[in-house]
This record gives structure tokens, C-alpha cells and sequence, in this order.
């Protein structure tokens, strides 16, 4: 347990083994062969015109994806993750930062360039939002990778990682999935959640598997009646990438789903720290003790450790942790030599345990008082009385900035005013009344990424569009 083979090994594996699953696995296991061998054809023409390029990822196809990563992995080529589905001004941000001069899988809306300054071998790089919303790539490596799936087997304590993927591949949740499974000579299992839900899991016996989830599609699921008995069956649910609100943990654990709450970002390659299932099913909310590769402290706003139980900023010490970002950024600059100072918010118990409180970035401040956004989202959502909620901050000239809640209308809510009012007394025994949001914004859906995550920025817009038209707020 622990070792962590080269590309080379694990190709040799992934050709004497079934480990590929899904509907029609066969024929799943026969295309990455297939575009494997087409890949590493197409490198060995690019090194005999004396070239080492870079090249984009943009697969359709998971197990085409994961055949095209392995191959630019193998051969030392910088690698892009793209996403299949990516615009022209997504595409435009690649050409012009990573420059890649092939791309495996959907043509781009673009033209390549014909030369571009090359990159070192070995680097990967991973699609993340910075805090400006806008695309940029984190620099990982093997190493860094394999360093993320060594600490996860550790952690769990299993000879075999066995995983259930319905995430993109092209995120790191995705990606460390087949990560893990290839460093311990696993099973990967790939799946769409709308055939789990109709059809549960295919060809696999879900005992033994990881399955990650972020916080809707575990709603989904336990909303559909029969979901819920067999995800109860999974080893662990991987939960992640955004805050669960406490009513949907609480039914869980209710219908004792084995949930191991996660906390990690593409910068260290997935999670640094992760909560047991038992623990969870007992009633811990944290998100448990960081992985053996890791270390977390929490420090104040001059960077000075605080005590146990002292909400301060989340730093991060990690084996996995990335090289730096493209573009470059300069307050990150040798980000992999130093610790990663975070915009989380959070504090540790005495055991070690991280709880997660907010995000600095988003911290609003209403009346002098400091009002994070999850935790009123959170409140919010608690009561049932919405379908989706986003909260941010508008400028205010008696507040400074007035909380602002913009929300998707449960199905046949009565009205605006009485929602309101029920709204109004549900939130009373649990938010402070600075807390409570100034301004209501209905709308049909939230700017979310594929990852579930909100996009702030566009929410924040909204928001200002509407208050030109209506600049009344609620009581």
C-alpha cells in the first residue's frame, strides 16, 4: 500500500486487467486500448518531427479522455484538461495561455496555433475559477497527483480503491478518481447520474466502491424513493464541492447513506482533509482530520497560528500541492515552495478536525457586522421554502452593504409576501436579524458551474440588475 507507479506501470496494468466498468464495459475497456494505442502513435510522429507539444484534452468519450491523459502523461507532453463543452471565449483563454498546438478529441472553435512557446514536460494543467470567476489552470504533475492518491488509500486504509465516477473528467474530482484507482490497481466505474437514478448501479456491487457526489445530486437522489437504499450500500460518499445545507446531512444520516465530508481544491488535487463514514453516521459535521500527505494550520490576518476552536484563515501543507497557475499569478508566485494560504475560513478542534465556516472573499459586512454568505444560504435553505438560494452583498449607503438573497420559487409556492412572512419566522430562531437579507430576488435559476459551485460574480450581477428596477427591501 502507498506505492505510486509511473504511467508506464499503469498502462501495463490497464492492459492485463479488467478495471473499466459501466454499461457495455467491455466495449468501454476495448476503446481506451483502441485510443491509446492511436495516441502514443500520434507521439511518436510528434517526436520524430523533433517536437514535444502541447496538447489539449477534449474527449467526449470518459474512457477516450482517460486514454488521451495516460498517453501525454506517458510521454512527457504538457497536458490540457479541457472541457468537450467549452464556448470560444473559454478556448480563447487556452489558446492564448497554454498554447497548445494539438487537441485530442472535439476540435476546438478555434484555430491552433502553428508554433507556441513551449512548456516544461510533465506539466498538467487543471481548469479552476479564480476568484474573479475568470479561467485559469492549475500546474500539477504526476507526482502530485499520485502524492493525492497515496494519502486517500491511507486514509481509508483499502489495498484497492474502487470508484463510482459520474463527475467530469476534466475537473480534479473527476480526474483523482481514476488517479486513485490506477495507483492502487482498482476499479473504476463510470456512470451518469440519470442512470443510476432510473437504473441503480450497473455491473458493479456498490460495497466496496467510492462514489463522489456534490450536495444536489445527493438531493437528487434521496429525493428519488428508490435511491436511497442502494447508495446506502456504497463504502463512502465522497461529498464535496460545495456546502451542504444541514437538513440535507441530517437525512442523510437519518437514511444512514455513509457520507464522508470532504474538504479540498484543485490546487492540492482533490482532498487534504476527509471526515470517516462512521463518524458522519454518529452525528460529526467536520470534515474530519487532514489525509497523511497533509497538514492544516489556521492563522490569523497576520498569518499567525491561533489556538484550537479559533475561526481564522485555512493554510494548507500538502505533498500534492500544485506548481503554480497559468496565467501566472503574482501573489502566488512559487506557490508550491510555501504553505497555501486560502480564502477559507475555518477553525480546528482539539482532535485535529477541520470545521469550515465561510469564505473571506465572500465575507459580507452589513451594519459593521461580518455576515458569511453560506452560513445564511445554509439557514435559508434549511427551511424548504425555496428550491435554490445564493446570497450576496449590494452596496448600501445605510448598511454598507445590504444582504441580498436571490432564490429559485419552490413549485407551487402561494406568494412572494407569503413566502416572505414564512420565511421571516423560520429564520428567526436560527440567523441573527442583521443576518436576515434585505432584498429578495426571484429568478428561474442560479449561475452555477458544472461543479454545482455559484459563480458569485454573475450572481452578484444579477442581483444589481434587478435592484435598478426594484429598490424597495423586504422587512
Amino acid at each position: 500500500m502507498g506505492n505510486a507507479p509511473t504511467p508506464k506501470d499503469v498502462e501495463q496494468q490497464c492492459r492485463g486487467r479488467s478495471w473499466l466498468l459501466g454499461d457495455r464495459a467491455s466495449d468501454l475497456q476495448t476503446q481506451f486500448q483502441q485510443v491509446l494505442d492511436a495516441r502514443h502513435a500520434d507521439v511518436q510522429a510528434w517526436i520524430q518531427a523533433g517536437a514535444l507539444p502541447t496538447v489539449a484534452i477534449a474527449d467526449d468519450s470518459p474512457a477516450a479522455y482517460l486514454a488521451s491523459f495516460l498517453a501525454a502523461c506517458q510521454s512527457g507532453c504538457p497536458v490540457v484538461l479541457g472541457n468537450p463543452k467549452w464556448a470560444i471565449a473559454e478556448w480563447q483563454t487556452v489558446l492564448d495561455v497554454a498554447q497548445p498546438t494539438h487537441v485530442w478529441g472535439s476540435p476546438p472553435p478555434l484555430a491552433l496555433p502553428t508554433t507556441a512557446s513551449p512548456l516544461p514536460p510533465g506539466w498538467i494543467l487543471i481548469p479552476t475559477g479564480g476568484t474573479s470567476g475568470q479561467l485559469r489552470f492549475a500546474i500539477h504533475t504526476w507526482a502530485t497527483l499520485m502524492a493525492a492518491a497515496v494519502g486517500f488509500q491511507q486514509h481509508f486504509h483499502c489495498q484497492s480503491v474502487k470508484s463510482c465516477c459520474l463527475l467530469p473528467l476534466y475537473h480534479v474530482s473527476g480526474l483523482m478518481q481514476a488517479m486513485r484507482v490506477w495507483q492502487s490497481q482498482g476499479q473504476l466505474a463510470i456512470a451518469t447520474l440519470a442512470d443510476l437514478m432510473e437504473h441503480g448501479p450497473q455491473g458493479f456491487d456498490p460495497q466496496p466502491f467510492f462514489i463522489s457526489l456534490v450536495p444536489t445530486q445527493l438531493q437528487r437522489l434521496l429525493d428519488s424513493p428508490s435511491s436511497a437504499p442502494w447508495l446506502s450500500q456504497f463504502r463512502a460518499v465522497l461529498l464535496g464541492g460545495a456546502p451542504a445545507w444541514p437538513t440535507l446531512l441530517d437525512d442523510a444520516q437519518r437514511r444512514q447513506i455513509p457520507i464522508a465530508l470532504t474538504y479540498g481544491m484543485t490546487e492540492t488535487a482533490a482532498q487534504v482533509a476527509t471526515l470517516l463514514p462512521q463518524r458522519f453516521l454518529q452525528g460529526d459535521r467536520s470534515c474530519g482530520p487532514a489525509l497523511p500527505h497533509s497538514a492544516i494550520t489556521i492563522v490569523d490576518d497576520q498569518g499567525q497560528p491561533l489556538p484550537s476552536y479559533q475561526p481564522g484563515r485555512v493554510v494548507l501543507h500538502s505533498s500534492s500541492q500544485c506548481l503554480g497557475y497559468l496565467p501566472a499569478s503574482p501573489e502566488q508566485e512559487a506557490i508550491a515552495e510555501q504553505p497555501l494560504l486560502t480564502e477559507d475560513l475555518g477553525y480546528l478542534t482539539s482532535a485535529g478536525d477541520l470545521h469550515l465556516v465561510g469564505r473571506r472573499n465572500h465575507t459580507l459586512i452589513t451594519g459593521g457586522e461580518n455576515v458569511a454568505p453560506e452560513e445564511v444560504e445554509a439557514a435559508i435553505r434549511s427551511t424548504g421554502l425555496v428550491a435554490d438560494i445564493g446570497v450576496v452583498g449590494l452596496p448600501d449607503r445605510q448598511w454598507g452593504e445590504a444582504v441580498t438573497a436571490v432564490y429559485v420559487p419552490t413549485v407551487g409556492t402561494p406568494t412572494e409576501d407569503q413566502m416572505l412572512a414564512q420565511m421571516a419566522i423560520a429564520l428567526r430562531p436560527h440567523l441573527s436579524r442583521f443576518k436576515h437579507p434585505k432584498y429578495w430576488i426571484p429568478v428561474d435559476h442560479l449561475p452555477r458551474t458544472a461543479q454545482e459551485k455559484l459563480q458569485r460574480a454573475d450572481l452578484k450581477a444579477i442581483a444589481h440588475q434587478w435592484i435598478t428596477q426594484h429598490a424597495t427591501p423586504k422587512p
